[in-house]
């Protein structure tokens, strides 16, 4: 992919279609339109090509990644909910062969301890947990410099 663009990934798990009016002491203010604009203009300001993709059913989330396979540079993902339960969602993540960013509004090591247990994060490059929705912009930096020295 030297000289273009790198395509990228961004996946929002179950009720996070509700960020802003869910429970915003723990996952913010901020809608996930809000949240998805953002991640838009982070992605043009790093010369990323960003699709983002939410749903609440663990099988069109193991569809949308396998649809990645040859066809994205690297994958952003919130599983949020799916994140201690989806071997599913793990094993088509291991599939499609590209680097992973594991994001987490909140700090799930804070919370209640069946969300210590990540399913995904064996298998990310890196988990960022705890910053909120600039989790997300973070992550997109993090991956843009593994894709550039790749």
């Amino acid at each position: 992919m030297t000289g273009q663009a790198h395509r990228v990934l961004v996946i929002h798990g179950p009720n996070l279609n509700m960020l802003g009016r869910r429970e915003p002491g723990i996952y913010g203010s901020d809608s996930l339109a809000d949240i998805d604009a953002r991640i838009m203009d982070e992605g043009k300001r790093l010369g990323l090509l960003v699709e983002t993709f939410q749903s609440n059913h663990e099988g069109a989330i193991v569809d949308r990644i396998q649809g990645a396979l040859g066809t994205c540079a690297g994958i952003v993902i919130n599983p949020a909910a799916y994140t201690h339960t989806s071997v599913a969602i793990r094993d088509a993540l291991l599939a499609v062969s590209v680097p992973v960013i594991e994001v987490h509004l909140s700090n799930i090591h804070k919370r209640e301890s069946f969300r210590h247990k990540s399913l995904v994060s064996d298998v990310a490059q890196a988990t960022l947990a705890g910053f909120g929705a600039q989790g997300y912009l973070l992550a997109l930096q993090g991956l843009a410099r593994i894709l550039s020295q790749a």
